[in-house]
């Protein structure tokens, strides 16, 4: 008996001793929950921007313009009054917005509404049509900024958001994915070489709104649709100005109201030897920018450059691209003298090159 009452007072001690480890850990770890009866299925939390959206979106502004012009159909003087619409972003907080050239060319007057219902006149601080770009400025305080990190690297792939103001209809977010990169130069390339290519739809009054990637920073500016032809049905291919090349040109137009670019005055191809045969492929490695054309009286006319000869350094720089070597010079400021390496005939020259400002 007495061996007994030992082993039931035992599991009854066990027993004891096992509750109240049990109850110490809940009562340390309140939010874990038991259901011996029924298990729900644990849901994944869903995907959302809306933390990118909220950093972002403020920054975002609506742009109005107005603007007068001579109806060319009345026999009588008679004026024509339009009003256009986009989007800008403010960049910083002393009140200087990017918006699109093309939103504010030719207008008289030009208007930006924040989204927290305070509108104020803009002035026009410069305009570049190459990028497309346009700077405003706003006379306002406490003024929300788009997030921004000059070390960013968008990637292909990288999930991105359009922000805008489509059809006046206020407000809202498109997404998509980045197809292609852009460049951050300032060489004047052919048609959209320095954009980057993304699938987030841009309707009328989303130009010059911002592009963010999933963290709420900027990554470019959106500007366009591709420009589709006759019977043609193209979708999904849209626009935006890089966000280096962007606050690149952000701070020219405020230091100067223009973009000041050097000029050289070559057309050139990639080549991968002395013999000038094509570059096909990025794998290769580049041997020098072959010249194709030179336009007449231009500073590379006037220098002594000639069609043929491999560009190969640019002021001790090697070149990796033609649009390496269109960004260095666009880079340049007029009347710089550019030390021009060159290989002509199998021997290597360097000519002095005055660069002149592209006009």
């Amino acid at each position: 008996m007495p061996k007994l009452l030992i082993s039931l007072l035992k599991s009854v001690a066990y027993g004891l001793a096992i509750a109240m480890l049990w109850l110490f850990f809940f009562s340390q770890n309140p939010g874990i929950k038991l259901n011996f009866w029924q298990q729900k299925e644990q849901l994944p939390a869903p995907v959302s921007y809306s933390k990118a959206v909220r950093a972002a979106a403020p920054a975002v502004v609506n742009v109005y313009t107005k603007s007068t012009t001579q109806d060319p159909r009345s026999y009588q003087s008679r004026t024509i009054e339009r009003q256009e619409l986009g989007s800008g972003v403010i960049m910083n907080a002393q009140g200087y917005v990017l918006t699109n050239y093309h939103v504010v060319y030719g207008a008289d007057q030009i208007s930006v509404a924040l989204q927290d219902g305070r509108v104020f006149d803009a002035v026009l601080i410069g305009q570049d049509q190459l990028t497309d770009l346009a700077v405003l400025y706003v006379e306002a305080d406490n003024l929300p900024v788009i997030p921004q990190d000059a070390s960013l690297e968008p990637q292909v792939g990288d999930v991105v958001l359009a922000i805008g103001n489509p059809f006046n209809l206020g407000q809202a977010i498109t997404q998509g994915v980045i197809s292609a990169t852009g460049r951050a130069g300032l060489s004047p390339a052919n048609g959209y070489a320095d954009f980057m290519q993304m699938d987030a739809a841009i309707n009328a009054g989303n130009s010059g709104g911002a592009l963010i990637n999933s963290n709420g920073v900027l990554v470019g500016i959106n500007t366009a649709a591709f420009q589709r032809q006759r019977n043609q049905d193209i979708q999904g291919i849209f626009f935006a100005v890089p966000y280096r090349l962007a606050s690149n040109v952000l701070q020219k137009l405020i230091q100067h109201g223009r973009v000041i670019r050097g000029y050289l005055g070559v057309s050139g191809d990639p080549v991968v030897n002395p013999a000038g045969d094509l570059m096909i492929s990025t794998a290769q490695t580049l041997f020098g920018v072959k010249i194709s054309a030179i336009e007449p009286l231009s500073p590379a006319a006037i220098a002594g450059l000639e069609v043929g000869d491999i560009l190969q350094q640019i002021n001790g720089e090697t070149l990796t691209s033609v649009h390496h070597a269109l960004d260095l010079i666009a880079e340049t400021p007029p009347d710089t003298t550019l030390q021009m390496s060159v290989e002509r005939a199998g021997k290597t020259l360097t000519i002095p090159v005055v660069i002149r400002e592209l006009n």
